[in-house]
């Protein structure tokens, strides 16, 4: 189950990642490509994820 949980946060926490390049334009080929917006959403989304490996990964 705990690598699940990890899979599922690293997911997410990478499409958040990719989101945030898009939003500033490194990375293109999207509608997201140069739109601000998505600078933002990818932040939240990619603190959401790094939020699941904490939650995933107990420490003591």
């Amino acid at each position: 189950m705990r690598l699940i949980k990890n899979l599922l946060a690293l997911i997410v926490l990478t499409i958040g990642a990719l989101w945030s390049l898009q939003g500033i334009g490194l990375v293109g080929g999207s509608f997201m490509t140069g739109q601000s917006q998505w600078l933002y959403v990818g932040i939240v989304t990619a603190l959401v994820g790094l939020a699941g490996l904490v939650w995933a990964n107990p420490r003591g």
